[in-house]
């Protein structure tokens, strides 16, 4: 069959994917997917000639693109690869038909957006890494700047440039930056008729911003770049107008070191117009500009005052202090925005309301004591009859809260406290759900108010009743409840406590039960998956249990029984749950009592956890059995936490339950595939290895294999990698020197560790801190190992750890190395720890490995930390080294 034929015969099929008839439709897409699958080169080349044949109507040229579309590209990163070797696999004139056909279709298609754009772009994304079909991106500018280019030609073209920036490497295109600005500046300049044209020019700039730094880095083509973005503002259409200041906001975000001029000169005018404007799209760019400025500047002044404390004294702000100089400027039309909003407004939708109080709050990071002068003047408006405007004031009230210092702030927030408090009564929702926002912030804010006995009188009557109003205000009142117990808990704990660090009582002991009653109420709602009030009220209850003094120990336990009895009927609530939504829900519940049982398990006393402690693992075990039935990871991971919290609590006592555990244990281990999950069996593992020591023993050769299957694994996260490897420590602990067994596969494991931490990227701050972490844990657990082969006979432990410790050597060495990146305060801990270590067990023998210049320059730097652990570690190894550093060694490391 040719391919004219084949093609005839797809069209008949296309036609017929928009049938009314459901079985037709089903019946086109089978043969679509059969003929993709049986003869894909002969698929493709028709599709795109069907593309390209102007004589085929609109609808089926479409189908065909967005079939040929589909087969080229996926969201799915494995599909997207597999399509991509599919293409690339094709012998080299298939390939150039197809392209010869998309690329032809560009422009003659008489609907929007081009479907044949997409297609070039996902050929050019596949082929142009490969150093295949350098020449589209020529094409595609060419057919935008050459004069008799038709308007949709220009268009197409443009959105194809744009798609191909947006979804390949930009390190692809740096060569080609030149090529693709000069069509994009082309299509957007001001002689430019066509609004199309001019839309689809400035979403490809958006999507270039990545890779042409080189270009901003030169200021004459910087110049350009920004005068045609910033004249493409004043485009009347609404759509040019917010991708341009969508371009804007990127461009600050990219480039902010070379802003300075063009931000006196026109970014300052364009931005607070744009914020002032009618239009919402509009308006929110402009506030999203300054979020932006302000989010960047702040960064820098952070990174500034970190250097400070290092020392660096001649390091330089490198921030340009924009926002202190437009504050006072832009903060009132912030305002005027905040209170201009309807009541009607979905709580989910981004409105130029939210977007200002976002702005706001981070305007007032940067200004710090400034803002209370930029905004005091609105807050006239905490009395206003319209309550917009009352909203409004109490929001930005909350907003600018992270900004003052918190002791100027006080007499302030002393004085607005009851507005606050009385707004929290008012008729409107809005008013009602921003006053208890407001409430919890001043009091993460100014914890000191919770000590006015007389304002707490007041706070905890407008709580009670705010828990039972709509979802969003009960939602809101959940988390002031916890700031509130939080702050009474910590002015308590300041006044002094006994060795368990808990006050005898707190200002909320008389009403703790009645709040936990009042929570636990909440929970049972029917309303109360709105808002995510449910699992707001049980997150409020673990906080409110974890932060609870003494004399509320009674409502804690009683607590553990109603939590243990909410889970049996979760339990049941799934079994009968029909939809996939109400079944979700039940997990996220179930996940959340887990989490819960943690909280209330770190209280409970000693006397009473081996009795509760039977309850409560009954009950998480039958969740995790149930967990594992339904995949449910979330529910599993938690449940796997609140075990690891009872065993830590119940010691040797949890040896009982290690049989009926182990199946979930081993298969949380044996999950790769979803890193929480395994993470948290991993966390089991090293507080079970804690609680009940020697006795872990008769399970650790299945664990062990699963641990070392696991770092072996490609899917493993490699974080949790990092945690596995700090397990072995815990583990040789407990059982000492039964570690024998697994010694030579774990020296194995750390030594493949250490090497593969060797070379390290100073400009990639991920991978120097996960080597700072893989570094850190392979000591951990040489250490552990090392305590656990130290026995009394000094000459045996000496014997038995000498054959392991040349890795030991060469990790500590490379380890205390501070060029080119400086090990962290962690790391030079754990590094001196095991120093000490080795030289008290070797004393004179061991010391001319140790006392060198890496090690003696480390040393010095942790001995100056700001760490107390650091501090005392680096202190204790010098002294150990200086002890016996004179006389000749006479052990042989080696044998």
């Amino acid at each position: 069959m040719t391919v004219e034929q084949a093609a005839q015969q797809m069209l008949t099929v296309l036609e017929t994917t928009v049938s009314q008839n459901p079985n037709d439709q089903k019946q086109a897409m089978d043969y679509i997917s059969a003929t993709c699958q049986r003869d894909f080169p002969m698929f493709v080349k028709c599709l795109s000639l069907i593309l390209r044949s102007e004589q085929c109507q609109s609808y089926v040229r479409q189908a065909a693109g967005l079939q040929l579309k589909n087969v080229l590209y996926s969201k799915d990163i494995e599909t997207k690869s597999q399509y991509l070797q599919r293409w690339l696999q094709l012998d080299e004139p298939s390939r150039q038909d197809v392209k010869q056909n998309v690329t032809g279709t560009l422009g003659t298609e008489p609907s929007r957006p081009s479907i044949a754009a997409q297609c070039v772009a996902a050929i050019a994304c596949a082929e142009l890494p490969h150093n295949l079909w350098p020449e589209v991106i020529s094409r595609l500018m060419d057919n935008v700047t050459n004069q008799q280019s038709g308007e949709m030609l220009k268009e197409s073209s443009l959105e194809t440039l744009g798609y191909i920036c947006h979804d390949i490497d930009s390190k692809v295109l740096e060569v080609r930056a030149n090529d693709i600005l000069i069509a994009i500046v082309h299509g957007m300049r001001a002689g430019e008729t066509s609004v199309h044209v001019r839309l689809a020019a400035t979403n490809a700039l958006l999507n270039s911003l990545e890779f042409t730094n080189k270009n901003f880095e030169a200021e004459q083509e910087r110049n350009i770049i920004m005068q045609v973005v910033c004249e493409s503002t004043n485009n009347p259409d609404q759509r040019c107008k917010v991708a341009s200041l969508q371009c804007l906001v990127r461009i600050m975000q990219l480039y902010y070191d070379y802003m300075l001029n063009y931000m006196a000169n026109a970014l300052f005018q364009i931005t607070l117009h744009a914020m002032r404007s009618e239009e919402a799209e509009v308006a929110m760019q402009g506030m999203e500009f300054w979020s932006t400025v302000a989010e960047e500047e702040f960064e820098l002044t952070l990174v500034y005052e970190e250097e400070l404390e290092r020392g660096n004294q001649a390091y330089r702000n490198k921030s340009q202090r924009f926002v202190e100089q437009a504050a006072s400027h832009y903060v009132p039309v912030l305002l005027n925005a905040m209170a201009h909003h309807d009541d009607c407004d979905d709580e989910d939708d981004w409105t130029p309301s939210k977007a200002a109080g976002i702005c706001l709050m981070l305007t007032a990071q940067c200004v710090k004591d400034d803002i209370v002068n930029y905004v005091m003047p609105f807050f006239v408006h905490f009395t206003s009859q319209d309550w917009k405007f009352k909203e409004a004031a109490i929001m930005a009230f909350g907003s600018i809260l992270d900004g003052p210092d918190p002791k100027k702030l006080m007499p302030l927030a002393q004085e607005a406290l009851p507005a606050i408090v009385e707004a929290m009564c008012d008729k409107n929702v809005s008013v009602r759900d921003t006053a208890a926002w407001a409430l919890g912030r001043v009091i993460d804010t100014c914890p000191e108010v919770v000590a006015n006995a007389e304002l707490l009188q007041k706070v905890l009557p407008a709580l009670s009743s705010g828990l039972h109003q709509e979802p969003r205000v009960a939602n809101n009142v959940c988390w002031t409840l916890v700031s509130l117990v939080k702050a009474c808990y910590e002015l308590a704990v300041s006044n002094g406590t006994d060795a368990s660090g808990q006050p005898d009582t707190f200002a909320l002991s008389a009403v703790f039960d009645a709040m936990i009653q009042e929570l636990l109420k909440i929970t049972e709602r029917p309303d109360g998956n709105q808002s995510n009030l449910r699992i707001t009220a049980y997150e409020a209850l673990m906080e409110l249990i974890k932060h609870s003094p003494k004399d509320c120990y009674q409502a804690v336990r009683n607590t553990t029984v109603v939590i243990l009895k909410k889970l049996e009927t979760l339990l049941q609530m799934e079994e009968q749950a029909t939809s996939e939504s109400d079944k979700a829900q039940v997990r996220d519940l179930q996940a959340m009592l887990c989490a819960t049982i943690q909280s209330v398990t770190r209280k409970l006393a000693d006397s009473d956890l081996p009795q509760v402690g039977e309850h409560i693992m009954k009950g998480l075990l039958q969740i995790m059995q149930r967990a594992s039935i339904t995949k449910s990871t979330t529910v599993m991971e938690e449940a796997l936490l609140a075990v690891s919290c009872l065993a830590e609590h119940l010691g040797k006592n949890f040896i009982v339950y290690m049989d009926v555990l182990k199946p979930y244990l081993l298969q949380g281990l044996s999950n790769v595939e979803e890193a929480q999950v395994c993470a948290a069996a991993v966390g089991a593992v090293t507080d079970l290895s804690r609680a009940i020591e020697k006795a872990i023993a008769p399970y650790l050769d299945e664990i062990v294999e699963l641990l070392i299957k696991c770092i072996q694994s490609p899917k493993l996260d490699r974080n949790v990698k990092v945690i596995i490897i700090g397990t072995f420590s815990d583990i040789a602990m407990a059982i000492e020197t039964n570690f024998e067994r697994y010694l030579q596969m774990v020296v194995q494991i750390l030594t493949e560790a250490q090497g593969a931490a060797i070379v390290v990227d100073p400009n990639d701050l991920d991978q120097v801190d996960y080597v700072d972490k893989l570094r850190d844990a392979c000591l951990n657990s040489y250490t552990g190992i090392f305590q656990g082969f130290k026995v009394e006979n000094i000459q045996a432990s000496r014997d038995s750890i000498g054959r392991f410790i040349k890795p030991m050597i060469e990790l500590i060495l490379v380890s205390s190395q501070l060029q080119p990146i400086p090990p962290s305060d962690s790391l030079m801990a754990t590094t001196a720890g095991l120093i000490g270590d080795l030289v008290n067990l070797y004393e004179q023998q061991i010391v001319p490995m140790l006392n060198v210049e890496p090690v003696i320059s480390m040393l010095a730097k942790a001995r100056k930390s700001k760490k107390s652990k650091t501090k005392s570690m680096a202190t204790w190894a010098t002294k150990e080294i200086k002890r016996f550093s004179k006389t000749d060694p006479t052990f042989n490391f080696n044998r």
